[in-house]
């Protein structure tokens, strides 16, 4: 005689995520969750799908930039975790609204957690600043973003997901690609003098997991919150910092009027909005502690 098949109660079942942008980030993440989380891994190429098995995912091939290849996605999973970038050109996202209009055919989805960038505050002037700041964006970069998180939290206030975005400065750490500055200083690439130097916020790349997976279980409904660490430094100390730890040169300073002769437009870009981030939610709605809290913790840790 076969065995009945044992009926298991929903509330019992492990809860799916449904990573898409699953990156260097993404992959921390996916460390974190398991195996509290049944976890779906969202590609365009099917080249990746081997590295997000092999991590725990299972891999699901669709493109946010044809809305045709998404249409399963709204029934799979409890709750999204939206990593991928806006396109690169252009003031809008499509990809996130082309995302939440297969999201909302499903009805299944709970929560999502949403990476935006603090490039939606535009120049600050170096001030202080918690999340109740009105957004400027001054590039469009930043209108990309700006437009995604509009989408993102009238997609929470229509269904009644809980959407928590998270503003997110520079991330670095001595395992992610480009992520140390130790390869911009060996490069000799040049930063502003004092008198023209602006401040900058950064995140190290696991607290910034630690954050995504704290949002998850905790994040409060159409919530906005700074993923920055406790640092208060201007961009050349920082990279001053970082030569000192790594024993290498300090990077020359110049003028602002000789940063335009020599650097790229992006470089610039980041060179020319000063802003500190209060990092207070992260701490007291998220309940997390940082592993990291300064730079140089951080940088320390290789």
């Amino acid at each position: 005689m076969s065995t009945p098949a044992v009926h298991v109660p929903r509330a019992a079942r492990r809860p799916t995520l449904l990573i898409v942008g699953c990156g260097d980030v993404g992959l921390r993440v996916l460390r974190l969750v398991q195996p509290a989380w049944r976890v779906l891994a969202l590609t365009s190429s099917p080249g990746r799908a081997p590295v997000l098995r092999a991590a725990g995912a299972v891999p699901l091939l669709g493109d946010l930039d044809v809305p045709a290849t998404l249409g399963r996605l709204g029934g799979l999973a409890d709750a999204v975790l939206h990593l991928a970038p806006p396109p690169l050109q252009g003031v809008s996202d499509p990809r996130t609204l082309a995302l939440l209009r297969a999201l909302a055919r499903g009805g299944r989805v709970q929560r999502i957690v949403y990476g935006s960038t603090s490039g939606v505050y535009g120049d600050c002037g170096g001030a202080f600043l918690d999340e109740t700041r009105a957004v400027n964006p001054t590039t469009d970069r930043a209108r990309r973003r700006v437009d995604a998180e509009s989408h993102l939290r009238w997609f929470g206030r229509r269904t009644g997901a809980r959407v928590t975005v998270l503003r997110i400065p520079g991330i670095y750490a001595g395992d992610r690609a480009g992520g140390h500055p130790r390869e911009r200083l060996a490069r000799g690439t040049a930063v502003l003098a004092a008198a023209d130097d602006v401040y900058t916020n950064h995140i190290h790349a696991d607290d910034l997991a630690r954050t995504c997976v704290a949002a998850l279980y905790r994040g409060r409904p159409q919530r906005v919150l700074h993923a920055s660490d406790d640092t208060e430094m201007r961009m050349g100390d920082y990279f001053d910092l970082a030569a000192d730890l790594c024993s290498l040169p300090r990077p020359p300073r110049i003028t602002r009027d000789e940063a335009r002769r020599q650097l790229s437009p992006m470089l610039l870009s980041f060179m020319s909005e000063s802003r500190r981030l209060a990092n207070t939610r992260l701490k007291g709605e998220l309940r997390l502690r940082l592993r990291y809290p300064t730079v140089r913790e951080g940088l320390l840790a290789g």
